[in-house]
């Protein structure tokens, strides 16, 4: 497929439209693709006023994923830090890690959290569709795994990163990504070489072919209706809203007990149309036999990813500063 990331289409390139997405994607039957959100270009920097650096790697050569790495001002830290491994959101199908949206929310959320932070720019759907992004991601975790000894190719994780406390995280799809990351981490078959102490799912989007909960009456009708149509455009070799992937607790789906990671923390918000699913993940997760703690955090009075939009309203901090609880629980007293 042809792909653009501009705002404006011309005749000769664009016949009819086969798939919209209104205010993402549209697809046109020439198989040229137009991106309407998160295609700018935030390159990384210091960022002196609230002391962070970043840079961009290729962690996967064959397939040229790249990630952008975090690290915080170190003057007043003596231990090593918490490793982050995060994937942005854009509904598998839009935005990347320099997107100004996921550019910003890392550095305060770094900043706040003090923890190294790899964000991945996994391949975008239709042009690559799923499971491309898990096979990116999964890649990343085994990249991130190759430092456990202080011997990788980055620097800042040899030097820096603790492989004692090793956290997925993400927003929307990038939450799916981080579950569906954490299952195939939990087969008994692979050896990973590390532990993932901690994942946080935020805003997490699961879907079913069923509505549930609030789903059939909510008054975002249209999200509900792009919902109903995103698993089967970013994923046409198994488009059915109920794979496992998608819907982790539909009939038949393997058991949550699998998941590689001793805690859980699950965001959502009072007015995301995700909402129900995450609670019922939540509840799945903790009926499911798996041996961790999971604990869930709603946001009242906002919706799906409110605070990547409004990154410096009081709820957004407050939201940020949570997250910065849970990847610190366990981290040594200061000497």
């Amino acid at each position: 497929m042809a792909n653009s990331n501009s705002n404006s289409t011309n005749s000769d390139q664009s016949e009819h439209i086969i798939h919209d997405f209104p205010g993402y994607i549209r697809v046109f039957s020439n198989g040229f693709v137009e991106r309407l959100r998160g295609t700018e270009f935030v390159p990384p920097f210091i960022d002196q006023a609230r002391g962070v650096s970043s840079k961009d790697i290729i962690i996967d050569p064959q397939h040229n994923v790249p990630a952008r790495l975090f690290l915080p001002n170190l003057t007043t830290h003596t231990h090593k830090l918490p490793l982050l491994l995060y994937f942005h959101g854009g509904a598998f199908c839009v935005s990347s890690n320099s997107a100004a949206i996921y550019h910003n929310y890392m550095t305060d959320l770094v900043a706040k959290s003090k923890v190294l932070a790899v964000s991945v720019n996994y391949r975008l759907a239709p042009e690559h569709p799923i499971p491309a992004a898990y096979e990116d991601s999964w890649a990343a975790l085994q990249w991130v795994a190759s430092h456990k000894n202080n011997t990788g190719p980055e620097a800042w994780l040899n030097e820096h990163a603790d492989f004692e406390r090793v956290f997925l995280g993400g927003e929307s799809s990038g939450a799916n990504i981080v579950h569906n990351i954490a299952m195939v981490a939990g087969h008994p078959d692979l050896e990973l070489g590390i532990e993932i102490l901690g994942a946080c799912l935020v805003h997490p989007y699961f879907w079913g072919s069923e509505p549930i909960g609030s789903e059939a009456l909510t008054p975002d009708q249209n999200r509900k209706a792009m919902l109903d149509k995103l698993w089967p455009f970013v994923c046409p070799s198994m488009p059915d809203n109920d794979d496992p992937r998608v819907n982790p607790v539909a009939e038949g789906a393997p058991s949550l007990a699998r998941l590689c990671c001793k805690r859980m923390l699950v965001c959502v918000a009072e007015k995301d149309v995700l909402r129900d699913r995450g609670w019922l993940y939540y509840n799945a997760l903790g009926r499911s036999g798996w041996p961790g703690v999971v604990q869930i955090e709603e946001t009242l009075g906002e919706g799906h990813a409110f605070h990547l939009y409004n990154l410096g309203c009081n709820k957004a901090q407050d939201f940020i500063k949570r997250l910065a609880e849970f990847y610190n629980r366990d981290m040594p007293p200061e000497v």
